[in-house]
C-alpha cells in the first residue's frame, strides 16, 4: 500500500479540516498517481472534497464510525464504507494489489494504516503553515528518490518518495 501527502516543514498536513496551501502543481501530481486506483481516507477528509463527494476516476474506501454516513454518489467514483482498519484491510486484500492503493488522510489514517504501507509519496512544502494535523514521523523510511525544488504561487516545494527499510 502507498501513502499520498503534502506536508510543510513540521509533518504539517492540514487546519480546521482543510488543505495548509493550494498549490496546483501538487494537486496535479496527486491526481496523476491516484487516477484509476482505490484512495482511502477518513469520513472528515472526503467532506473537505470539493462538494464533499468522492474523487471522479477512483475508488473510494472510507472510513467511519458514523453509522448513518452514506457516501455522495458521484459519476465514476466507487465508494465503499468501512468502520474499522481490519474491514478495509479485508476489502483492500481481496479486491486490490498494493501499488493500486493510496491513503489519503486525514491524520488518524495515516497513523492507523502508516506501517501498512511500504511506498510514501511525500510533497515537502517549505515554511510552517500552522497546522493542527500532522503526518507520522518519517522514521524507518529510506528516501527513494527527490525532485529539484520547484517554485509555485510562491510556494516552494519538492516530491519525494520514500520505502520501508
Amino acid at each position: 500500500m502507498n501513502a499520498i501527502v503534502a506536508v510543510d516543514s513540521r509533518l504539517g498536513i492540514g487546519r480546521d479540516n482543510g488543505l495548509l496551501v493550494h498549490i496546483p502543481g501538487d494537486l496535479k501530481y496527486f491526481r496523476e498517481k491516484t487516477k484509476g486506483k482505490c484512495v482511502v481516507m477518513g469520513r472528515k477528509t472526503l467532506e473537505s472534497l470539493p462538494g464533499g463527494r468522492p474523487l471522479p476516476g477512483r475508488d473510494h474506501i472510507i472510513l467511519t464510525r458514523d453509522e448513518n454516513f452514506v457516501c455522495p454518489e458521484r459519476e465514476g467514483a466507487k465508494c465503499r464504507i468501512c468502520r474499522s482498519r481490519e474491514e478495509a484491510l479485508d476489502i483492500i486484500s481481496k479486491d486490490y494489489s498494493d501499488d493500486d492503493v493510496f491513503l489519503c488522510g486525514g491524520a488518524s489514517i495515516y497513523e492507523e494504516f502508516f506501517d501498512d504501507c511500504d511506498r510514501y509519496y511525500v510533497t515537502h512544502i517549505d515554511g510552517d503553515f500552522d497546522a493542527d494535523r500532522f503526518f507520522p514521523p518519517l522514521t524507518g523510511l529510506e528516501e527513494v528518490s527527490r525532485s529539484e525544488d520547484i517554485e509555485e504561487n510562491g510556494y516552494t516545494y519538492r516530491f519525494c518518495v520514500y520505502e520501508r527499510r
